[in-house]
C-alpha cells in the first residue's frame, strides 16, 4: 500500500541553538523514534508535510518519510511513521517543532478518533437538551485501518436515554480502549426555571379581610432639596471631626524626663 512521501534530513546537532537555525533557514526541527530504534533528530519542509497530510484523518496519516543522511552520502532510508505531536506557534500557526512515530502496519498503535452525532433526537423535540461527553474516542487499530471518524445516530434517544461505547458500530479490525458502560452522548431534561411569586399590587379603597396583616403605606419620597441637604451631612460630620482632630494635635504635650525637668511642645502645656 502506498503512502504519502515526505523528505526528512539528518540533522547533526540536537541541541536548542541549532533547532533555532534550522527554523531561521526555513526548515521545522523534529524528531523520529519508535520501533526500538534510537530517536534521530531530523528537518523537513513544512509545506511539504502539510500537504502530503489527508484533511479528515490529519495527524492520523500514515506517511512514508524517506531520511536522508545528514552528509548527503548514501540513499535515502524508507520509514513508515505517523505524525505523534506538533508544536504549533500560538501567534504565526507555524509548525515549530513535529513528533514522528515510527509504525508497523501488522501492529496496532493508539490514536484518537473524532465521535459525530447524526440526526435529531426525539428527547430534544420533547424540549429535552442533548449532552455530548465524549467528541474524540481513543481506538486501537492497525495503521491502515484506522478509520476518519465514528459516526452514531442518535434519532432515537428520548429524554433520560443515554448512548455508551458498546453502541458504537466499529469496522474490522478497530477496537475502543474505552470502557463498553462509559455513556459518550445523554439526551437529559432541561433544568427547571425558577419562578418569582409576584405579590397582587392593593386595590385603591379597598378593606383588607380580617386577620390578614396590613401593609404599611409607602413613605413619601422627600423633595430634592431636602435629599440634597441629607447628602451634604455626612461630608459635614467630616469636616468637623477633621477640625476637632486638628486643633487636639495643636495642644502642647508634656513630656517627663529623668532629670524631673518638662520641656514644653507645642503652644501651651496642659
Amino acid at each position: 500500500m502506498e503512502f504519502a512521501k515526505v523528505n526528512v534530513d539528518v540533522r547533526s546537532a540536537a541541541k536548542k541553538g541549532a533547532a533555532r537555525k534550522v527554523r531561521t533557514g526555513g526548515a521545522v526541527p523534529g524528531v523520529l523514534y519508535g520501533r526500538k530504534r534510537e530517536p534521530i533528530a531530523v528537518t523537513f519542509n513544512e509545506k511539504e508535510l502539510l500537504k502530503s497530510l489527508d484533511k479528515e484523518k490529519r495527524r492520523n496519516t500514515v506517511l512514508t518519510l524517506a531520511v536522508r543522511p545528514a552528509d548527503g552520502k548514501g540513499t535515502a532510508e524508507e520509514i513508515t511513521a505517523m505524525v505523534r505531536d506538533a508544536q504549533i506557534n500560538p501567534l504565526s500557526r507555524r509548525l515549530v517543532h513535529v513528533d514522528f512515530l515510527a509504525v508497523d502496519l501488522n501492529s496496532e498503535v493508539r490514536v484518537t478518533v473524532p465521535l459525530v452525532l447524526t440526526g435529531k433526537p426525539v428527547g430534544v423535540t420533547n424540549g429535552g437538551n442533548l449532552h455530548q461527553s465524549t467528541h474524540m474516542v481513543p481506538v486501537a487499530a492497525k495503521p491502515a485501518a484506522i478509520p476518519t471518524k465514528l459516526e452514531v445516530d442518535v434519532s432515537a434517544l428520548d429524554i433520560g436515554d443515554a448512548l455508551h461505547v458498546s453502541d458504537l458500530k466499529l469496522g474490522a479490525g478497530v477496537r475502543v480502549t474505552l470502557d463498553a458502560k462509559e455513556a459518550i452522548a445523554s439526551v437529559v431534561a432541561p433544568k427547571a426555571e425558577k419562578v418569582e411569586e409576584v405579590a397582587a399590587a392593593p386595590v385603591e379603597g379597598a378593606v383588607p379581610a380580617e386577620g390578614a396583616p396590613r401593609r404599611r403605606a409607602p413613605r413619601a419620597r422627600p423633595p430634592a432639596q431636602l435629599r440634597a441637604r441629607r447628602l451634604r451631612q455626612p461630608a459635614a460630620r467630616r469636616k468637623r471631626r477633621r477640625s476637632k482632630n486638628s486643633k487636639k494635635a495643636q495642644r502642647a504635650v508634656c513630656v517627663s524626663v529623668p532629670s524631673g525637668r518638662f520641656f514644653r511642645m507645642g503652644p501651651r502645656c496642659t
